[in-house]
């Protein structure tokens, strides 16, 4: 049941019901794998604040200009890459400059 609220939870992209029932199928020992990471297209890996954070970082801003443009913070902005580069299977923002985004 829980996995199935996940899954609207991704199509509606409810950001914070999502974390919580992922953390709930973990703390149950779930392996959590979602339709989001195994999508072949990069894009649709990434949640629409990762894609819009990637997008400009690979354009060159920095977190800070980054977190002026969409109005947040550099923190959060340097969270939001965390997050999207596994998914992107790149490890720094220079390999971003090679995808097709």
């Amino acid at each position: 049941m829980l996995r199935s609220a996940l899954t609207t939870f991704e199509r509606l992209q409810a950001e914070p019901w999502m974390r919580r029932a992922r953390a709930e199928l973990q703390a149950s020992g779930d392996h959590l794998v979602t339709a989001r990471m195994l999508a072949d297209n990069l894009i649709d890996r990434l949640t629409p604040q990762e894609l819009q954070v990637v997008r400009l970082a690979k354009d060159g801003s920095s977190s800070r200009e980054i977190a002026a443009q969409l109005f947040l913070s550099p923190r959060t902005v340097e969270h939001h890459l965390y997050k999207a580069y596994p998914k992107l299977g790149v490890g720094s923002r220079q390999e971003l400059v090679l995808l097709d985004l």
